[in-house]
């Protein structure tokens, strides 16, 4: 089920401090995402020049995708179904949402 996750998708989080909660998929790099407004952490930087100060920053840090699944606009969790083509072999389709997606395999 991970590998269908992708950016722009709506996940809920599975477990962790933030279970349960929604948010869109910022980015995804190997096996982890960045969920807006999910796994957020302090980061302290130091300050580089005289101009620049000292600050805590805010930011989304990386989850990872067997911690999230796809969900809908409710929040409700969704597994997608993958049907492999017959006439296509190189492709396969995910209904998600009560539509089908065509993607490439």
């Amino acid at each position: 089920m991970s590998k269908w996750i992708k950016k722009g998708d709506k996940v809920v989080v599975l477990s962790g401090n933030d279970r349960g909660r929604t948010g869109e998929v910022l980015s995804r790099s190997g096996e982890k995402v960045i969920i807006q407004g999910i796994n957020i952490r302090k980061r302290h930087t130091k300050a580089r020049s005289r101009v620049q100060s000292a600050q805590v920053m805010e930011r989304e840090m990386g989850i990872h995708v067997s911690k999230v699944a796809l969900c809908n606009e409710s929040g409700k969790r969704i597994k997608p179904k993958v049907k492999i083509s017959k006439r296509e072999k190189n492709s396969s389709f995910i209904s998600k949402l009560g539509k089908s997606i065509s993607i490439a395999m």
